[in-house]
């Protein structure tokens, strides 16, 4: 059953994220209410492997942590970003898990995909690929992932409970989340959860 938060709009919700992460894409040297880009990364203490990923990828990096300080991925193992945006992370995936190994991204937003898609095509790797999807319905078999990561997308989402099903789903028996999100130390009131504009920043 789906959450349903009085006075929020779920698809509007959406369509007002899409917006916001297309202009995130086309206008990454505007200024956002979020901090974006290669610097914010770096100041995040990003691995070594963001140097590799194109700058096309990294102008439009707008996560809010750094889900690598839970650990480096292995050789092999297959991984999926979700909420990939343009991509940084899952090219940064796509070099530590190295040719034996699968990266899939999954977002929402087109123009964020067709970004990381050329980021990838320049870096030169064929072991990673973005599919167009949402979290709370991720378009892949169950027991597909050894690792799930993601970064600034789940806080977005109303209907937490159905993503972390998802994400479950997905893994294989003994795999691991790595996640860098925002969490907040009070209640939200009624009135604010239905205010789009404060889930969209």
């Amino acid at each position: 059953m789906a959450v349903e938060i009085a006075g929020l709009d779920v698809e509007t919700l959406k369509s007002e994220i899409k917006k916001t992460y297309a202009r995130v894409s086309a206008e990454p040297e505007r200024d956002f209410i979020f901090p974006t880009g290669r610097g914010w990364a770096q100041a995040l203490g990003y691995p070594p492997e963001l140097e590799e990923v194109p700058e096309g990828a990294v102008e439009s990096f707008a996560g809010l942590s750094n889900p690598w300080q839970l650990g480096r991925l292995a050789p092999s193992e297959h991984v999926l970003d979700v909420g990939s945006g343009s991509g940084t992370d899952s090219l940064i995936a796509a070099q530590m898990v190295g040719p034996e190994g699968r990266v899939v991204g999954v977002d929402m937003t087109t123009k964020m995909l067709e970004k990381a898609r050329a980021a990838a095509e320049e870096l030169g790797v064929s072991n990673v690929e973005f599919v167009e999807g949402e979290a709370e319905r991720l378009p892949f078999e169950a027991e597909s992932f050894d690792v799930v990561i993601s970064n600034g997308v789940i806080d977005l989402i109303p209907d937490k409970d159905a993503v972390y099903a998802e994400i479950f789903r997905v893994l294989k028996p003994g795999g691991r989340i790595q996640i860098g999100d925002v969490t907040i130390q009070r209640p939200v009131s009624e009135e604010s959860k239905g205010n789009i504009d404060l889930w969209t920043g």
